[in-house]
């Protein structure tokens, strides 16, 4: 079972993530994604992935980010954060970090931080495929 990754960045971001994507789109193709929804069509445009798109982030797509995380249906989440920019949907970005937070579950906010999970997540995602092999 591939492990599921969502993709998150605030407009001042977006051409990062797109940049980040395209170099690790091969890794990336190995995973489930789920975005916010403009995030997502950039993603899939742009880079060419497979992407499972939820609302906007103003909209509840981080809150929907947020529940999948609590039920265990994401594995880690790359959330390309602008921070020097307010956001409105602020409450909505916290109630995330703290769900993140409360299920351990990995979270890269920026370039640095995303190769490190997604490094990470490869190599134990190439770990799993090869004990799979050998039994």
């Amino acid at each position: 079972m591939s492990q599921r990754l969502a993709l998150i960045a605030h407009d001042n971001k977006k051409v990062d993530i797109v940049v980040w994507a395209t170099f690790n789109r091969d890794t990336l193709a190995r995973f489930q994604l789920v975005a916010t929804r403009h995030t997502a069509r950039l993603v899939r445009e742009k880079v060419g992935l497979d992407v499972e798109e939820v609302l906007s982030g103003p909209e509840g797509g981080d809150a929907q980010i947020a529940a999948r995380v609590a039920t265990g249906s994401v594995d880690a989440v790359i959330f390309f954060v602008d921070p020097l920019s307010a956001q409105p949907h602020d409450p909505d970005i916290r109630a995330l970090l703290r769900v993140l937070n409360v299920h351990n579950v990995p979270l890269a906010t920026n370039l640095a931080t995303a190769d490190l999970v997604i490094a990470a997540l490869s190599l134990s995602s190439d770990a799993r495929r090869d004990a799979e092999d050998q039994a």
